[in-house]
This record gives C-alpha cells, structure tokens and sequence, in this order.
C-alpha cells in the first residue's frame, strides 16, 4: 500500500437522542449562530423545530440562509458569507443534505477570506482558516458531514468544482436515522447510489497489498446492496435507515482510502454533466459509473473480477476472468436500474448537443483519473456509450 498520514478530526454523534449534544457543541464555538438549510423540507418532518428549541434554549442569537440547491450555487455561497461578516457569525450551523453541508463549507472559509469566494472553489486561493461549521445531517449520501470536501455550482460559468481544505472538516456533526425517515424514495435511491459510487471510487485504485480497505470496501458494498431493496419498500423503517446513514458515512469519511489513491474520474465527468443540464448527482453517476468500469476494465479485470464474485456473487465457473469482471458490472447497473436509479442520459433528455462543452469542464485540469488517465477521447466514448 502506499504510505499515508490519516487526519479527521470530526466528532460524530450518532443515534435517536444525538440532538441533545448540540448546545455544548455550540457553546464552545460561540453566540452568533447561522443556520443554513435547503428548500423547507426541515419545516415540514419536525428537524427545523428540533433543532431551534436546542439553541433557544441555549439562549442563541439565531441567522438563518434558506433555499440552498440540490447542486449548491456559489451565488447561495456568497449570501451566506455576507451574512457572516455583517454580523458577526461565530458558526455555521449546516442543517441538511450533503448539498447544504457543501454549501456550508464554503460559507465559513469564505468568511475569513477577503476575495470572491469563488477563487477557493476554482483553487485561484487556498482556505487557510474558517468559521466552525456543526452538521445537522438530514439525508444519508454524500458523506460530506465526516469529510472537508465540497463541490459547488457557478450557474453563470455553467461550472461545477469540487474543492475543499483541511479548515473545512465540521466540528462536529449529528447523525439521528430519525431524521431521514421523511426522505422520499427516489431521493432515498440516489442516496443510496451515491454512497456505493463514492465506494467504488476508492476501489478502483492501483496501489497494492491493501487488504484491509478492501475488504472494507466490499463490506459496505454488500451491506448497502442487501440492505437498500428492503429500505425502499419500508421507508419507515428506522433500524435500515440507521443502516444507510452510517453507510453513507464511512463511505467518505476517509477510512476506506487509507494507504491508497481512487479513481473520481466518474465523479468529474458527471460533474461536468450536470453545471450544464443540473440533474440529480447520484442520478448521473448510475448511468456514467458502469460505463467508465466497461471502459476502464482492462487495466485490472482481475480486480473487477473480485468485485463481482465478492460482492456481486458471480459465478466465475467455466468463464474468463474478463467475462466474471464485466458480468459483475452489469450485475451493479442492473441492481441501480431495479432501485429506479437511471441508466441512460436520454432518461434526462440529454442527447450529444453539448457534449463538446461537458468534455471541455471534464479536461479543464487535463488528462485526469488514477486507475485509469482517461484523455478526451475517453471521455467522448464513455459519453456516447451512455446515451
């Protein structure tokens, strides 16, 4: 494996009563507290209500920024980050999905950094310093509640970056499977993409004896696709969720690419999709992710033949390592497909129109990918094939 330094200094509470930390946590931090959710979904499952009884009653001076996007905005970004500095926010309290914690991130960094907060996103300058960020985690996904990573939007540019700072990790954040109970089914289902996306990322590396995450990975992996057909036919089943949301986690928080570099290179490629078309992200990588595994499996089939006798319980009987590797990608395309996951870019009526300017985002750092360096005529075929 390769040699690593690991670091997350995020506290995580977890569980039914997890809400209760919330006023020591914001004691240490401060008075001023900006609470920072999505489109109302808060104020309709009772978290809203939850979460300001605790700081009321902590007796806090309470802000609030609404309206945050699925794919969070710089422009939503910016209003918070004035916010901050005109009055003179101690914390950012994140009270969400991935995307408000997203959003969130670049709020309290922006709020110590003089320029356009633009510039940290696009890497022109480096978030040296932030305002404590707390998470009220409401949708199990992203993982951004245990990592320092943000991606944002710039709906002017038609970009969408991922970046991100060892200033931005929450303080703290808190997890209550509760929470996600309201979540509807298709976000339940994109959720639940996301998490074993992020997995497969890390999987797909080329450092060697790594045992250990492995097999990490794989167990996730199997939990989530054993566990996510039983969630989406009993939405209300706390115990799943619990299951989900730790998931969704570990997922990326770290752990799972410990002595070892991922791949992401179907992760900036539906990046690059969506600042143009803004569809779901999880949406995106159930069409792209199988795609750019066909695409990329020559260079280890017997990494993805693993996958598939491990995880997917291929047969491998009688077959070539490359027929057990490609039946095993199929298998997870299927397995997306029946949760009501896409498989198509036509399911979001995209067609080739653009894609010269989506490979143009995707290559604006260049060739990228570290299991496999795809070039702009790999990332055309992967495009083509998944029309």
């Amino acid at each position: 494996m390769n040699s690593f330094t690991f670091y997350n200094p995020v506290k995580l509470h977890f569980g039914e009563n997890a809400l209760e930390n919330l006023p020591k946590e914001i004691a240490q931090c401060g008075n001023k507290v900006l609470v920072v959710y999505g489109g109302g979904s808060i104020k309709k499952n009772g978290v809203y209500d939850a979460v300001m009884k605790q700081l009321q009653e902590a007796d806090k001076t309470i802000f609030e920024l609404s309206g945050v996007e699925p794919n969070p905005r710089v422009e939503t970004a910016r209003l918070g980050i004035e916010m901050c500095k005109k009055e003179g926010i101690d914390i950012v309290l994140a009270v969400g999905g991935g995307s408000v914690i997203d959003c969130s991130k670049l709020i309290v960094a922006g709020a110590k950094y003089d320029g356009d907060a633009w510039d940290l996103v696009t890497k022109k300058a480096f978030a040296k310093e932030a305002l404590p960020l707390g998470t009220v985690l409401t949708l199990a996904a992203t993982g951004s509640e245990m990592n320092a990573g943000s991606v944002i939007t710039n709906a002017a540019t038609e970009e969408k970056i991922s970046w991100g700072s060892p200033a931005t990790f929450p303080k703290f954040s808190i997890l209550n499977p509760l929470y996600t109970v309201s979540v509807p089914k298709n976000h339940t289902v994109y959720g639940m993409v996301d998490m074993m996306s992020h997995v497969l990322e890390q999987y797909f590396h080329n450092a060697t004896n790594t045992p250990i995450t492995d097999e990490m990975c794989e167990g996730v992996l199997r939990t989530v696709i054993a566990t996510a057909p039983k969630l989406i036919e009993d939405l209300d089943n706390v115990a799943l969720r619990e299951t989900i949301l730790l998931a969704g986690t570990i997922g990326l928080n770290g752990f799972l690419s410990i002595g070892s570099r991922g791949d992401w290179a179907s992760h900036n490629i539906e990046h690059a999709i969506s600042a143009v078309y803004d569809i779901p992200h999880a949406g995106g990588l159930a069409i792209l992710q199988p795609h750019w595994m066909r695409h990329s499996v020559s260079v280890n089939p017997e990494r993805f033949a693993g996958l598939a006798t491990r995880v997917f319980g291929v047969d491998a009987t009688g077959k070539s390592v490359e027929e057990v590797a490609n039946e095993g990608i199929d298998r997870l395309s299927e397995f997306w497909t029946s949760l009501g996951a896409p498989s198509r870019l036509h399911d979001y009526n995209i067609d080739d129109t653009k894609f010269d300017q989506i490979i143009k985002h995707a290559m604006l750092n260049g060739p990228f990918g570290n299991f496999k360096k795809l070039h702009e005529k790999d990332v055309r075929e992967i495009l083509q094939n998944s029309l």
